[in-house]
């Protein structure tokens, strides 16, 4: 039985789908048809999905992650007064000590444009 180009189980299938997504990516975006676009988009999550199940992400503690975005970020303890209260309180959140609330995981999921599960 032949295998399909994009089987999306198999290694070889997941560089081929690579080298196209890089192919169109090389193109340019705003040059793509809107066929192109939506294969592009499509290979995308198949790449994702493949990368997920094969090459899953080690868990990384809320606290630990807030800690590493706010140094990629350049943002402070003082930046994120508004969203988490009071120093202390931030300070026992980076230490660990204290955790993050889902309320406070939503407002610093929209501060660093990423998804609220990182801070839960």
């Amino acid at each position: 039985m032949k295998q399909s180009f994009y089987a999306a189980d198999s290694v070889a299938g997941y560089d081929r789908m690579v080298a196209a997504v890089e192919h169109l990516m090389d193109k340019g975006e705003d040059r793509l048809s809107p066929e192109e676009a939506a294969l592009l988009e499509t290979m995308a999550i198949f790449i994702q999905a493949f990368d997920d199940r094969h090459h899953p992400l080690p868990s990384v503690p809320p606290h630990e992650m807030l800690a590493y975005l706010m140094e990629t970020s350049g943002r402070t303890a003082k930046d994120l007064l508004p969203v988490l209260g009071t120093r202390g309180r931030i300070s026992e959140i980076l230490s660990g000590k204290r955790s993050i609330s889902k309320e406070q995981a939503k407002k610093l999921a929209s501060v660093f444009k990423v998804a609220v599960d990182l801070f839960i």
